[in-house]
C-alpha cells in the first residue's frame, strides 16, 4: 500500500493514498506540508482528481488549502465538492498528469 507519512504531535500518521485526504487529524500548521505531500504521491500513482476534506467551520482551512491549490503548478481547477454532500467543507481538485 502506498502511504503518505507525516506527523501529529509526535505520532507519525500514515495515510492510504486514493485521491481522498481529510486534514481533520492534522495540527492547522501542518495543512500545506501534508497537502503538498499527498498531491506528490497522487501524481506519481497517477490520480488525477483529489478531494481534500477540510471541514466547514470558520473557512480557515478551506482558505489556506485553496491559497496552496493556486499555486500548485499540476493543479488545473479547484472547487467546492458539490457532489459530495458537504459542498463548503471539501475541495475538489482536478490535477494535470
Amino acid at each position: 500500500m502506498d502511504e503518505v507519512s507525516d506527523f501529529l504531535g509526535d505520532e507519525p500518521v500514515e495515510l492510504e493514498v486514493n485521491g481522498v485526504l481529510d486534514l481533520h487529524p492534522f495540527q492547522p500548521k501542518e495543512i500545506v506540508s501534508v497537502v503538498e505531500e499527498y498531491l506528490r504521491v497522487c501524481l506519481e500513482k497517477r490520480i488525477d482528481c483529489v478531494r481534500i476534506i477540510h471541514g466547514k467551520g470558520k473557512g480557515v482551512q478551506r482558505d489556506r488549502v485553496q491559497a496552496f491549490l493556486k499555486k500548485h503548478p499540476n493543479v488545473v481547477s479547484f472547487g467546492p465538492d458539490s457532489a459530495g454532500g458537504s459542498s463548503w467543507g471539501a475541495t475538489i481538485a482536478q490535477l494535470r498528469m
